[in-house]
Parts: structure tokens; sequence; C-alpha cells
């Protein structure tokens, strides 16, 4: 398939090929056509050759060629592939258009400094863990790190101190980037305002932008409710502060902590699973 690509990526064999797919062609009227020397086309024609989409034969004095139709119907079916994948329902090109939409609209908006100023956004999640071990994951560095980011991320560097007053640092990048050689997809500053645990949290936390100042300041207030099928998670998320350079972190805001919650949400779920799990093994032996 790379030799195939290569062969069809110079324009000179493109035209080549549209030529003999209408029919099989000689050397010299094939460069009469393409309006080229004969000897340049005789090398393209070899390269096509060896990439297997055309083949020829000696017809007396002349050599002619043929195109071979197998190797283009693989590739139009790889290429078929990889445009029903890009355009299948949900996923991250869903995402990544959602995103695009709401970041013109927010570039439109941010004019002049505290244009976002008093914009909340709300969130409810169903937890099926207890507040106890919610609590874990919304305060604990290491149960953090599993989920707080948006899908294709990863969190890089992770400071949460749980108490009022308490710093947080919080770095992510790209999933994929393993050794950190892509530049930093965002780096948020902030410290804990209330710590009721189990029941409620506080914090502000500001994006920082490229030379060190600060995006917006969000201001979150988290509140747990026991049920009894676990934790009812309320998050509301206030914007303040906002600079006319927050438009691309505040146009995220509603997509990036929904994936985050929904990932902290199937974390638990996986906890809670294996704990019953073991629990129901203990008690049948």
């Amino acid at each position: 398939m790379d030799a195939l690509l290569t062969a069809l990526a110079d324009p000179a064999r493109w035209r080549l090929v549209g030529l003999l797919a209408e029919r099989p062609r000689p050397v010299g009227v094939l460069a009469q056509l393409a309006e080229a020397r004969q000897p340049q086309t005789t090398k393209h024609l070899q390269a096509l050759e060896r990439a297997g989409v055309v083949t020829s034969q000696r017809s007396g004095q002349r050599r002619v060629y043929a195109l071979r139709a197998a190797p283009l119907r693989e590739l139009a079916a790889a290429l078929t592939r990889l445009a029903e994948t890009a355009e299948q329902a949900g996923g991250s090109r869903e995402t990544y258009d959602r995103y695009e939409r709401s970041l013109h609209a927010e570039r439109l908006a941010a004019k002049e400094p505290g244009w976002a100023d008093g914009r909340s956004f709300r969130f409810h999640r169903s937890l099926t863990a207890g507040p106890e071990e919610v609590w874990r994951h919304l305060t604990e560095a290491s149960l953090l790190a599993r989920w707080w980011t948006p899908d294709d991320l990863r969190v890089s560097e992770l400071v949460f101190e749980a108490r009022p007053g308490g710093r947080i640092v919080h770095e992510y990048r790209d999933a994929e980037d393993a050794d950190g050689s892509d530049v930093v997809a965002g780096r948020a500053l902030g410290f804990v305002e209330d710590v009721r645990p189990g029941k409620r949290l506080a914090y502000r936390l500001s994006p920082v932008l490229t030379g060190g100042s600060l995006a917006f300041t969000a201001h979150l207030d988290l509140d747990l409710q026991p049920t009894d099928t676990g934790t009812e998670l309320d998050v509301h998320f206030q914007v303040a502060d906002s600079t006319i350079n927050s438009a691309d972190f505040i146009a995220g805001i509603e997509i990036g902590f929904g994936q985050s919650l929904d990932k902290l949400a199937a974390t638990l779920a996986v906890g809670t699973h294996s704990t019953k799990h073991d629990t129901n093994t203990r008690s049948a032996r």
C-alpha cells in the first residue's frame, strides 16, 4: 500500500493512470497525450509497474501498458474504511466538531476582559460508590489522576492538598504523549476553599496561559448526598476574572469537565463491581 501511495502521489503518474483507465496504450501515445517526453514517461510507467498498479507487454516494437484495477479497488476500500471510521457517531471526532462550534462562538463573544464573568455550568452524576469513597476520588491525588482529565488526555502533574488554603496544581498532556515531547495540553493552578469530608468540597482553579498569566478563575462547588445506591454528586462551576484569551478554555468546560465526571463515574462503577465480586466470592467459600 505504501508503494502504491508513493507512486500515485506524483501528478504526472496520476495523469498516466487516468489515461490507462480509458484503455491500454503504448508508451509513445501516452507521452503525447500527457504532453511529456518519452524517456520521462517511461520512468513514470516503470515506477507504476513496480508499485503493481500497471502491467505491460511487448507488442512488436512497442511496449503497451494497461491499468490493474485490483490495487485501486484495495486502495479505495481502505480509504472508504478510513472515512467511515472518521464519520462514526460519537467518539473523538464528534467531540472535536462539537468543541469547534463552541470555540467559534466563544471567540466571537470574547471582546473585552470580564466578558464571561458570571457564566455558570452545572453537572450532576449519580455515582455507585458511597460518599466516603467518592470523597477519596475527589481529594486524593493518586485517585484524582485516574479521572481528572477529558478523554484522550492524561494527568502529567497533580498536587491537591485537601485542606482550606491547600495548593492545587493540575497539568495534563495528550494520552499518547508517552515521553512528554509534545507541548503541554493544559496547566491550572488554584487552592482549596472549603473541606467538609464526605459532604462538600470547594476550590478555585485557573488555567495558565502561555507566558504565565491566568485565563480566568473557576469557582467549583461540589456537594455530595448519600443515597441507598451510592452518592448524588452536584457540581456548580462558575467563571470569574475572564480575560479575552480565556475563550479557548471556556469553550471546553461543558465538554471537558463533563467527560471527566463520566470517567469518575466509570472508575467508581468498576471499583464497586470489584468490591461486590470479592464479597460474594468470600461469602461462597
